[in-house]
């Protein structure tokens, strides 16, 4: 029988748990926590003999959780939410925040609305961490079970229990590196040029490549990499043509030329999106307004160059 009870449980331990489950690794849980790896080892002892459970087998040089543990995980995910609203069920105050906010983001909205964000973070809440995930294609799974707590991308996933918010939407330019070559005069000229493009794992082509490709327009794609960051080393000091959201032109793009597509082009929309029961939660709510801040910010800043 074991020496443990119910009441050994803490959220030290609930937030070992989800760290194990989530990375799949003593290193990888000890890294996200702040504390070593015997301190990992040793609290997950605890958890078993509490638990009554081995909750994690080896699987080659790593661990893998049992269905134990990724049923408890998920318990442990709403527990420590609950317990972050108990903290919390005074009046908000940004300074006193302590938590890890997990947003799901691919390259392009990563580099332009986060590190803005996290400036905001930094002055106002400095005991936030924000973790940034891949969103890829953001699913309904990875807002239901809590693997963010706030997505953004142009793909909002449907579902009843999952909301909504235009950030802004940009119009898509082409760039070109004007030591080596002029922009494209006419459809004709575009579509003899060589182009770059990007596309995501597994082989998801952007919208709008989607888009045009469904109305005949037929590009010679001579490199494709799988997010915009990897852009620009093919770019500069080539003929290369990239049809990509203008905003662009404030990260990654810098320094690069850009014109407007010789065929009208749909706008790329972007939208912060998140799980129902964060709506009125009074820090996610906070959180949500210093991220639009940050976006209003970043397009003040683009309207002025």
């Amino acid at each position: 029988m074991s020496k443990f009870d119910w009441s050994n449980l803490d959220a030290h331990l609930l937030q070992l748990l989800v760290a194990v489950v989530e990375t799949g690794s003593i290193t990888g849980a000890a890294q996200r926590l702040g504390v070593t790896q015997s301190a990992v080892s040793h609290l997950l002892d605890k958890l078993r003999g509490i638990i009554g459970d081995p909750l994690f087998v080896k699987r080659g040089r790593g661990i893998v959780a049992t269905a134990r543990a990724e049923d408890l995980a998920g318990q442990a995910r709403e527990l420590l939410r609950q317990l972050e609203r108990f903290a919390q069920s005074g009046e908000f105050d940004p300074a006193r925040w302590q938590t890890t906010f997990t947003i799901a983001a691919n390259d392009f909205q990563r580099d332009l609305l986060l590190p803005p964000l996290m400036a905001r973070l930094y002055a106002q809440a400095p005991g936030v961490a924000l973790r940034v995930i891949p969103s890829g294609v953001p699913t309904l799974e990875m807002l239901r079970h809590a693997h963010c707590q706030l997505a953004i991308s142009p793909r909002p996933p449907e579902g009843s229990d999952i909301l909504q918010k235009r950030l802004f939407e940009t119009r898509y330019r082409v760039f070109y590196d004007p030591a080596v070559r002029a922009a494209p005069q006419g459809m004709d000229e575009y579509l003899a040029a060589r182009h770059i493009t990007v596309v995501y794992e597994p082989r998801r082509a952007l919208d709008l490549d989607q888009w045009l490709a469904g109305r005949g327009v037929q590009r010679r794609f001579a490199v494709m990499v799988p997010g915009f960051a990897g852009l620009p080393a093919f770019m500069h000091g080539s003929d290369l043509l990239a049809t990509a959201p203008g905003l662009l032109q404030t990260t990654v793009l810098r320094g690069l030329a850009s014109a407007e597509p010789p065929m009208p082009c749909p706008p790329m929309p972007m939208y912060m999106i998140w799980h129902v029961r964060h709506q009125h939660d009074a820090a996610h709510r906070w959180l949500r307004g210093q991220l639009e801040a940050g976006v209003a910010a970043v397009q003040t800043e683009t309207a002025a160059r």
